[in-house]
């Protein structure tokens, strides 16, 4: 195969052959390891292995690449061979986990493959490439972490290696550089350094303590989010978050995201109240959507009064295993700006296209100026008639071209409920992140009688079968639910007609934003945005004084603004302001004192002069007005 940079497929192949390479230099030095799996990832690999008693840490690295690199030589091609499920078992018999896995391919008819690149066989199935010594030259091992087989925490902890490859030098050197980059600005390190954020174990894992100064961003964020939003005609909510485990039943949430959400709160039914139709337990609620139905649907709607735009900056609850959260961008909790678009077939484009056109303006305000755009469509299962998929399908893919937005189509990606629009933004180190989408929703405005199918696939679910005795209990709940929850407007002729809903974030989760955002900046937030927009640092106790009259001058105009008064040098606070990454230290003594000015400094430029406190005013609101101006004008 062809070695070109920006092929996913060679990549994926060039670095699955060194997960492979990896496995087999470990089990040389430490002989009577295990390797589990090696796939690849994202800008690498990993591969897992079960040490036995043995500890290794990343001292040990160099050692392994060296090995790695040795071995290499003498690998020239790989050999692929089919084998039955009794030859696999032969072949791998010491080996439990490879052993699990050809089960598992025999359980679900797959093909059972092992490969050999000279002296190592393998149990594989992916890609791999075609002159291993020539190809696999230029890799990097990165990181030592566990990891649960299987992604279980009930199954034992495993040791992974990460690494990674690539087809030239110069493409890894790039890479590595981006890493030392990417570290200095780990939201997770100057969250503790800027004292932005933290996480407390007795509050629990993944759940964000947002400190004082982050909350000050967070807010400037938020009304930003709720002015504009009323600029565009939306309604502004707010939903509980507990909700009847009923809704989520209805919508069929809770058979999609059962495993992901916190335990069901079961009561017994008031003395005396009957409950027919309803189990009446509670959940902290997953998503705001059907919430958000429960709201269109609080009255009868006329065609007239469409589209109806719902919006909610409402938090959110789902159970992410705890090898998998990641400060703030992987939590169990996050605020999400959620919207939810009801309106009719005719109107659905003009729909997409602002909501296309409103992200867009955010994302350039906060500095995404590129971004990409992933058309999703039809998944194998999926919900809704044929003809509607493909009417919402072919109304994204006009929209997006008649915008000009360039996009790439994600075939059989789409969500279960609808097709989707999502936009991915580069940051200021290139790295894409997945922000914003738009969905459309075909499952939750329907109403369908529950199918045999929906009711075995709720039985199937553990979680679910604590809740009944029996299947058919649980069937009759589910019969008498139904699915979707039957939205409609009366149209022209007087007739309920079923109302397109269409789902939108572009933010997404505040908690994965602002962690984004943190790495974007490197900490060191815009002045319109920053949390200390202004540090006043007098140069002794006798210009206090002067200070805190400068400081409520600024408050006055609305501007966030501390005072040093610490009995340090000036040059340590300048410094400690600079560390804070605070965008202007006014500094004040005798001079500025008597001219009733300030010395400005930037945290980029240093010394910029003196200026009267009104002057400085004046600058910093027009600097801040400048973001107010930029998306009015857009």
């Amino acid at each position: 195969m062809k070695k070109v940079k920006n092929d996913s497929e060679y990549l994926n192949n060039l670095r699955h052959s060194a997960a492979h390479l990896l496995a087999k230099s470990v089990k040389e030095l430490w002989p009577g390891t295990h390797n589990a799996i090696g796939p690849s990832i994202e800008n690498g690999f990993y591969q897992d292995f079960d040490f036995g008693d043995v500890k290794i840490s990343d001292s040990d690295l160099p050692k392994i690449e060296e090995k790695m690199r040795e071995i290499l030589k003498s690998w020239n091609h790989f050999e692929f061979n089919e084998v039955s499920i009794e030859e696999a078992k032969k072949l791998f018999k010491d080996n439990p986990y490879k052993l699990e896995l050809i089960e598992e391919f025999a359980k679900d008819g797959k093909r059972i493959q092992t490969n050999n690149p000279g002296n190592f066989l393998d149990l594989c199935k992916m890609g791999h490439v075609e002159k291993p010594k020539e190809e696999l030259k230029n890799f990097k091992l990165l990181s030592i972490a566990g990891a649960y087989w299987r992604g279980n925490e009930k199954n034992k902890m495993l040791t992974r290696i990460y690494g990674t490859a690539f087809p030239s030098q110069q493409e890894l050197d790039d890479y590595l550089k981006l890493l030392e980059e990417s570290k200095k600005r780990d939201h997770r390190k100057l969250g503790v350094e800027l004292d932005l954020y933290s996480i407390s174990p007795l509050v629990g894992p993944g759940l964000i303590l947002w400190h004082p100064k982050l909350s000050r961003v967070r807010n400037v964020v938020e009304q930003f989010w709720k002015d504009i939003h009323y600029q565009e005609g939306y309604q502004l909510v707010f939903t509980p978050h507990i909700s009847s485990m009923d809704m989520f039943v209805i919508s069929r949430h809770l058979s999609k995201y059962i495993d992901f959400m916190f335990p069901i709160m079961m009561h017994e039914f008031i003395e005396g109240e009957s409950a027919p139709d309803y189990k009446g337990d509670e959940v902290l609620k997953p998503m705001n959507c059907p919430g958000h139905v429960q709201i269109y649907k609080a009255h009868p709607r006329s065609y007239r009064e469409l589209p109806i735009r719902i919006g909610e900056l409402g938090t959110v609850y789902r159970y992410e295993r705890a090898g998998v959260l990641h400060g703030m961008t992987r939590v169990r909790g996050f605020t999400q700006d959620d919207s939810h678009i009801f309106c009719r077939p005719d109107q659905v484009k003009d729909e997409v296209r602002k909501v296309l056109r409103l992200t867009k303006k955010i994302y350039e305000l906060f500095g995404f100026q590129d971004y990409h755009v992933y058309l999703s469509t039809r998944p194998e299962k999926y919900l809704g008639d044929l003809a509607i998929w493909e009417f919402a399908q072919n109304s994204l893919k006009e929209v997006l071209i008649e915008e000009k937005i360039p996009f790439d189509i994600d075939e059989g990606s789409g969500a279960f409920y609808g097709p989707k629009i999502d936009s991915k933004v580069k940051d200021s180190l290139g790295r894409e992140w997945q922000l914003g989408t738009i969905q459309f929703d075909f499952n939750q405005p329907d109403k369908k009688e529950t199918t045999k199918e929906e009711i075995e696939e709720f039985w199937n679910l553990k979680a679910f079968k604590h809740l009944f005795k029996s299947k058919d209990q649980a069937a009759k709940y589910l019969n008498r639910l139904g699915r979707g929850f039957d939205v409609t407007f009366v149209n022209s002729k007087g007739e309920p007609e079923r109302v397109v809903m269409i789902h939108r974030v572009i933010f997404g989760a505040l908690e994965r934003f602002f962690g984004i955002l943190i790495e974007h900046y490197g900490g060191a937030f815009p002045s319109w945005l920053a949390p200390v927009q202004a540090e006043i640092i007098p140069i002794s106790d006798r210009h206090v004084e002067f200070a805190k009259k400068v400081k409520e001058e600024l408050e006055k105009n609305h501007f966030r603004v501390e005072i040093d008064g610490r009995t340090e040098t000036m040059q340590a606070k300048i410094r400690d302001a600079q560390n804070q990454k605070v965008p202007y230290m006014l500094i004040m003594g005798d001079k500025e004192q008597d001219q009733e000015s300030v010395a400005v400094r930037t945290r980029e430029k240093g010394n910029i002069g003196m200026m009267k406190s009104k002057e400085f005013i004046q600058k910093l609101r027009e600097e801040v007005d400048r973001k107010s101006l930029q998306l009015m004008e857009k």
